[in-house]
């Protein structure tokens, strides 16, 4: 099913013009700078392996994290981003995630000491991004240098950035097809709630026909498929590639958007892995009442998935 939010001739199309004053490849780490064996996948202990095996996950925010939605309308966790580096990755490793928005996956690696490289293409979110990484730093990993690099350009273009077999993680939310592309009716909060500073408002990322943002689902999988099957040969073999989204509704149809992009994935050459469950009840507030008593809707504001895939080995 195409969905679309507006018509192609309705979207403002903002030029773009990409950032050309990086190198490709770019130079930047990406092998291991911890002691662990050459056989583990992290730097996790048992104990903390056992704990991320339970495949519902729960989070919290921090006062570090970004819950303005005039700066970003959808930045996840803190806390999401570093227990998906820590899961997938050893010190020293690369990171890289194709939608940096407000550079929350960057933050996470600078905690952890990762190597990392985020894109977007929007100006704003790549000078947010800096600013929190240039005041955000936890710990000082002294004599075990690492980078965290925003870089203004289209996630299309990030497979140029990169080696063959460089990146050990892929990590992000991308735009929810064009779930943000319209005006915010508030339908999951309750009476007065609803009538808060972003009721009435379209809170999208931009409206540049290169946004994924503005695109109708199918055309929002093929784009996904085209980006990730460009980097395939830049993962390292068994690198894993997490991608947080939710499902939408529209004109009181579901839209599958997790299964659009396990699609788009498979279609790149890459295997599932693991489908976990984000549960956000934890952070939701005065829930409204979705179709009562005739039509029983689940609230997408209360879990999203977080997807996880590899790049398989060769046969």
């Amino acid at each position: 099913m195409e969905t679309t939010a507006s018509s192609e001739k309705d979207v403002k199309d903002k030029e773009f013009k990409r950032d050309d004053s990086f190198s490709r490849p770019i130079d930047i780490g990406y092998e291991r700078i911890c002691d662990c064996k050459g056989s583990h996948i992290n730097c996790m202990t048992a104990k903390e392996w056992v704990k991320s095996q339970i495949g519902v996950w729960e989070f919290f925010y921090e006062k570090r994290d970004i819950r303005d939605k005039e700066k970003h309308p959808a930045a996840y966790p803190i806390s999401l981003s570093t227990k998906v580096i820590k899961l997938f990755t050893h010190e020293g490793e690369l990171v890289v995630d194709p939608f940096v928005g407000s550079g929350t996956t960057l933050v996470s690696a600078q905690d952890l000491n990762r190597n990392a490289v985020g894109f977007d293409i929007n100006k704003d979110y790549v000078e947010l991004a800096k600013s929190r990484l240039s005041q955000t730093r936890l710990t000082d990993h002294s004599g075990k240098k690492t980078e965290q690099i925003v870089i203004e350009d289209d996630a299309r273009n990030a497979y140029e950035y990169f080696d063959d077999e460089q990146i050990s993680l892929t990590i992000t939310s991308p735009p929810y097809s064009n779930l943000l592309n319209r005006k915010r009716k508030n339908k999951s909060r309750r009476g007065e709630d609803r009538k808060n500073d972003q009721y009435d408002k379209v809170e999208q990322y931009s409206q540049s026909e290169n946004d994924l943002g503005v695109l109708g689902i199918e055309k929002f999988s093929k784009a996904m498929e085209e980006i990730y099957e460009k980097l395939l040969p830049k993962m390292k073999i068994k690198g894993h590639n997490v991608i947080n989204v939710a499902d939408m509704w529209w004109e009181n149809t579901r839209i599958p958007i997790h299964i659009y992009v396990i699609e788009a994935m498979e279609n790149a050459g890459y295997e599932l892995r693991n489908t976990i469950i984000w549960d956000r009840t934890n952070i939701v507030n005065n829930v409204g009442i979705f179709g009562w008593p005739s039509n029983y809707i689940t609230m997408g504001t209360t879990f999203e998935y977080i997807l996880d895939f590899w790049r398989p080995p060769d046969e």
